[in-house]
């Protein structure tokens, strides 16, 4: 039973909101939406949050709150017998190996952060800024200790708590968050020959799409809303039992569409503007943008509020993601054990991302079925670990929880009548499974 909660319903609405933006939206959703045809992708994306990711939301937010508890104390509260607590096992794991590589790009964040207070990123020698990225994340000693630095930055927040850590800087870092983007949004938008990036990023080409444009939208989808790893559900155990829960999911997930339309039109823009490629990977914002500021006046300036920007939205997720590896492990027992496992986790989290933050340089030729560790690691979470988590979740709620305990959790605190409740669980029982496998078996 969770023996702490959040002080307020603002403070959980933007610490789950600040876990599914991260760079889930700024940094990947850009550079996938680049690679997979741009309005295509991003249109089957909103489809899939709108749908599969509302649903799965609720669903994740009603185990949390009905049980109290977080990552397999959840499932095994439902389910005593069987072992059914494999799935928090699953998201714990899950959680582990994204953080793992998505604190590698928390480092370099700092690294360009820290290069660009001494003008040395947007303009770099020759103009050469494909080099500049390759001299960075190649230098095992600057990347490695921007990395440790942004897994301590990490655990000093979450070491903190629930209240006192992970909602005090949510609350003070979301809405920084939005205020940058806007004022990067309308420095974009303004540039010569922006409109081209605005139709590529909007504007859909049905043609373009493919299974794969299919299955790294549907990863996307809960990568951005953090679903399939149990998060959601660590949250919501912190949560009272007078909170509105549709409210709240449709509040993340418009927070979430804002800052994807936003990251969006800050990046393509700028990109086309300077005739530059959208399909960089994940080297865009580093590659793509200090060359795109680099021709604006007072470009070091907007650079660095942008770099500022990513390292919050950075943060936020990875508080959730070590929160969740955590909680199970001190649950009972926070006042006396969260600083320790704290430190443990999040430690055991910088030296399993070691690989990743070295494939770009030391390890740039060792390859794990033909390409880097890195990438292996990001597609291994991205495209099967979180499906697989989510489709795992759905599955457990929508028929091992009590269709009455499934309604009343739901309904509770909100104004929805039973309507609302069948075609939720219909659609988490049926069509979010059924999607998934399509989607796989599109691959095979």
């Amino acid at each position: 039973m969770a023996t702490e909660h959040w002080r307020s319903r603002i403070g959980f609405i933007l610490a789950a909101a600040g876990s599914a933006i991260g760079l889930g939206t700024v940094w990947r959703l850009p550079y996938v939406a680049g690679t997979e045809g741009g309005g295509a992708f991003f249109l089957i994306f909103l489809v899939l949050l709108l749908t599969l990711g509302s649903a799965l939301l609720l669903t994740e937010f009603v185990l949390g709150r009905h049980t109290q508890e977080g990552a397999i104390r959840a499932y095994k509260s439902v389910a005593p017998k069987g072992q059914w607590q494999l799935i928090g096992i699953l998201g714990m794991v899950s959680a582990f190996l994204l953080l793992s590589f998505y604190s590698v790009v928390g480092g370099w964040i700092i690294a360009f952060l820290v290069r660009s207070l001494g003008g040395q990123v947007t303009s770099p020698p020759d103009g050469d800024y494909t080099a500049l990225f390759a001299a960075i994340t190649s230098n095992p000693w600057e990347v490695g200790a921007a990395h440790l630095a942004f897994m301590v930055m990490t655990i000093l927040v979450v070491q903190q708590g629930i209240r006192k850590g992970i909602e005090k800087a949510s609350v003070y870092m979301m809405p920084a968050l939005f205020i940058l983007f806007a004022v990067l949004v309308v420095r974009s938008l303004t540039l010569d020959g922006a409109w081209e990036g605005v139709v590529f990023f909007l504007q859909p080409d049905l043609s373009a799409i493919s299974g794969s444009t299919l299955l790294e939208a549907l990863g996307q989808a809960f990568f951005s809303l953090s679903l399939g790893v149990s998060v959601m559900v660590t949250y919501s155990s912190y949560l009272g039992k007078s909170e509105n829960l549709p409210r709240s999911a449709w509040s993340v997930i418009l927070l979430t569409i804002l800052i994807a339309f936003m990251a969006g039109l800050v990046i393509f823009p700028g990109v086309f503007a300077f005739d530059l490629q959208p399909d960089e990977g994940p080297e865009l914002i580093f590659t793509v943008l200090p060359a795109v500021f680099g021709e604006l006046a007072f470009g070091e300036m907007f650079f660095l509020l942008f770099m500022i920007l990513m390292l919050f939205a950075t943060l936020t997720s990875a508080f959730s993601l070590v929160e969740i590896v955590v909680a199970p492990l001190i649950r009972g027992k926070e006042k006396k054990n969260r600083v320790k496992m704290t430190w443990i986790v999040g430690l055991l989290i910088f030296a399993m991302g070691i690989p990743s933050n070295l494939s770009f340089g030391l390890l740039a030729d060792w390859t794990v079925f033909g390409d880097i560790f890195f990438n292996q690691i990001d597609y291994l979470v991205s495209n099967i670990l979180l499906p697989t988590g989510a489709l795992l979740i759905s599955l457990f709620v929508s028929w091992k929880m009590r269709k009455v305990d499934l309604r009343e959790e739901l309904l509770r605190g909100s104004q929805r009548g039973p309507m609302f409740f069948n075609i939720w669980l219909f659609t988490v029982r049926y069509i979010v499974p059924i999607a998934i496998v399509v989607v796989f078996i599109s691959l095979i």
